[in-house]
């Protein structure tokens, strides 16, 4: 299997790379069951691109019943060594409005009943992986290295925290989060970041700020409109950050 230079896997809102040239669609089984959908391999800038919607292409999946370990494990087997996770979030501290950017270097979990490891099974192996920076440092620098070439503001760092979902969070919830330290709030990172570590990995998650989360500006009722048309703004710059990453 030939390499793949960049795995790209898209959260709400993106559910395609514009930029992705000659795509081919790759039906997969693996170990873990079926991944999210089709993953959509081409080319852009000349190098092997592989992209996966971690929701499925329809926004079918929500964030509790995606089969985390069947998409890891299905880029790794088409080839991929690094991914980019898009993930849409939830501001929760000052430089974090909604339609930001970031590119957090910690996480917090408060997922629960996920798959959560790949060596779960009867007599398997058992790994405990280190996840002290659980993104991975070098892709990190080589990804706010390309936003800067092709003038994309990030923010760099931020503690990203982990919910259940699919319902949004309480006031309450985000006060105990910002509390313990949490400057992000998503679905997705996790079981995603560990597993990625777990499989050999090169990983970073890219956050787009949808919306502020629940308590942290004013009363204002989240809709979905509001966080569609944010993740519209803020992905606005994507195209060019993945041209200067992949030149």
């Amino acid at each position: 299997m030939a390499a793949i230079d960049l795995a790209v896997i898209g959260g709400t809102g993106v559910y395609r790379l514009a930029s992705l040239q000659d795509a081919e669609a790759i039906e997969g089984d693996t170990p873990f069951g079926k991944p999210s959908g089709p993953v959509r391999v081409g080319t852009i800038r000349g190098r092997r691109v592989a992209f996966l919607a971690r929701h499925g292409e329809g926004h079918s999946l929500p964030p509790h019943r995606v089969n985390y370990r069947a998409n890891l494990w299905q880029l790794r087997q088409l080839g991929a060594t690094r991914v980019l996770a898009i993930n849409t979030v939830g501001g929760i501290t000052e430089r974090f409005g909604p339609r930001v950017l970031a590119l957090p270097d910690q996480l917090i979990d408060y997922t629960w009943g996920r798959a959560s490891s790949i060596w779960d099974g009867e007599g398997g192996e058992v790994l405990h992986v280190d996840f002290g920076d659980p993104y991975t440092p070098s892709l990190r620098a080589e990804v706010l290295a390309a936003a800067a070439r092709a003038g994309v503001a990030v923010v760099d760092g931020g503690c990203y925290g982990a919910t259940q979902g699919p319902r949004l969070e309480t006031k309450a919830e985000i006060a105990r989060m910002r509390r313990d330290g949490c400057d992000l709030v998503g679905m997705t990172g996790m079981p995603e970041a560990g597993l990625a570590r777990e499989l050999g990995l090169d990983y970073a998650c890219l956050t787009v700020v949808a919306n502020w989360a629940a308590g942290c500006s004013g009363d204002a009722e989240i809709t979905l409109a509001e966080v569609l048309a944010h993740v519209e703004a803020a992905s606005a710059g994507l195209p060019g950050l993945f041209d200067a990453l992949l030149g």
